[in-house]
């Protein structure tokens, strides 16, 4: 997930007719669609393209997450309207994979010969063995970012690693958090329990349904209990600021620095300095996540099988996810690539960020992309995931304490499964 950028829906369906309605081919050239939800930073990619590529026309076709992702539901029901080429976000990848009859295989026009590019976990994701479904693009391997301003303020650490080991875990994270309140009563130490359960989750083997047989197991797995009972704890004591991530009270407690921590996998920096703004710049600065690394977004690049051109698509994204690009990415947008070649490489090791206080962003987020292990999400976890959160929502806005929460946020992921 990226910058979330919003269209009315009437904008978005005559969107999608446009693209249905269109031509394959304007001018003498072979006209490609690719459809992402939020920036992807392609845009001087694209254009670098069909520079290299001068009989190919690349739009690119931008909308919000979830009207995305519902949006690609329909036009594979229907058949028609589907772009060329497709984002797909990884807790979808696995529904889709069942799907796979409305994809094109890649391995047939050589997508195998590409297996070593990625971490391994990654392009295991986006293949069931024999088909492959989609190209890795980018992934959300975490870190913490923290005012440096706020930590002085309360009397803790400011500098990273003495900030690392403040909070090696979670449960030192949570007491932290508790000093952190009392200290400094006007301001909340976390954006919202979801952030931090969302976390927790993702350095958890399994979530909600078993890895062996793709049962739901949310109601018996620690993992799960653990980071709900922690991060519901942490929101019961009003330690929270309640603002979820990617709306406009996210954005404005950024900026006026109502909370002191976030994990933060890669591509949230960018979303951090653009609600911050220019006063942000000097305040923030990004250590190592507590606990063992998780992954949180990422993407892969598939190609439905209705669309004219299966080969030319897959071309683009085959060179929209060539290393040579995904370091362009990450070195411009701070966008981590899900290839070792590159989050390895020294330039990227090298990168730092001038507005977290120069911190070594791609040392960080490389060594945390070196620890990531696989997280099996299940074929529903896209139905179930949302109960979680809605449930410790309840916490923070004190409907509900954490038993209750709990129960209910158990119940209704069951019923959603019925």
């Amino acid at each position: 997930m990226r910058t979330i950028i919003r269209r009315t829906a009437p904008a978005v369906a005559a969107l999608i007719l446009l693209a249905a309605c269109s031509p394959s081919d304007a001018g003498g050239k072979t006209k490609l669609t690719i459809a992402t939800f939020g920036e992807f930073g392609y845009a001087p990619l694209i254009a670098e393209y069909e520079k290299l590529h001068p009989d190919i026309a690349v739009q690119n076709r931008v909308t919000d997450f979830d009207t995305h992702h519902k949006g690609l539901a329909t036009q594979l029901a229907t058949g028609r309207g589907a772009a060329d080429v497709v984002a797909i976000e990884e807790q979808y990848i696995p529904q889709y994979r069942k799907a796979k009859d409305k994809f094109a295989d890649l391995a047939q026009y050589g997508a195998r010969d590409l297996e070593k590019q990625w971490a391994p976990w990654k392009w295991a994701q986006g293949s069931d063995g024999s088909f492959v479904l989609g190209l890795g693009t980018d992934m959300g391997s975490l870190a913490l970012c923290y005012r440096r301003d706020l930590f002085a303020a309360a009397g803790l650490p400011t500098e990273r690693d003495a900030v690392a080991k403040l909070m090696p875990d979670w449960p030192a994270y949570a007491a932290t958090a508790e000093e952190f309140t009392r200290k400094t009563p006007g301001v909340k130490f976390a954006d919202s329990a979801g952030t931090v359960y969302t976390a927790m989750l993702n350095q958890s083997p399994e979530n909600y349904f078993s890895a062996a047989d793709d049962s739901f197991i949310a109601d018996r797995n620690p993992s799960v209990h653990n980071a709900f009972y922690l991060s519901g704890g942490i929101a019961a004591k009003g330690e929270t600021a309640a603002a979820t991530t990617f709306t406009q009270a996210w954005n404005v407690a950024i900026k006026q620095g109502s909370f002191a921590t976030v994990a933060c996998p890669a591509w949230m920096l960018s979303q951090i300095k653009e609600a911050g703004g220019d006063a942000g710049k000097g305040k923030w600065d990004v250590t190592t996540v507590p606990g063992a690394s998780g992954n949180q977004g990422g993407s892969f690049l598939t190609v439905p099988k209705q669309g004219a051109h299966p080969k030319e698509a897959y071309e683009l994204a085959r060179w929209l996810t060539a290393p040579e690009q995904q370091k362009k990415l990450f070195l411009s947008d701070g966008i981590l690539p899900s290839e070792p070649s590159v989050f390895e490489d020294p330039q990227v090791v090298a990168h730092t960020d001038p507005y977290f206080g120069d911190a070594p962003i791609g040392r960080i987020f490389a060594a945390s992309a070196d620890k990531l292990r696989p997280n099996y999400r299940g074929l529903r976890d896209a139905d179930v995931r949302p109960e979680f959160g809605r449930a410790l929502g309840r916490i923070e806005d004190r409907t509900q304490n954490v038993d209750q929460a709990w129960a209910d946020a158990v119940r209704q992921a069951q019923a959603v499964l019925k």
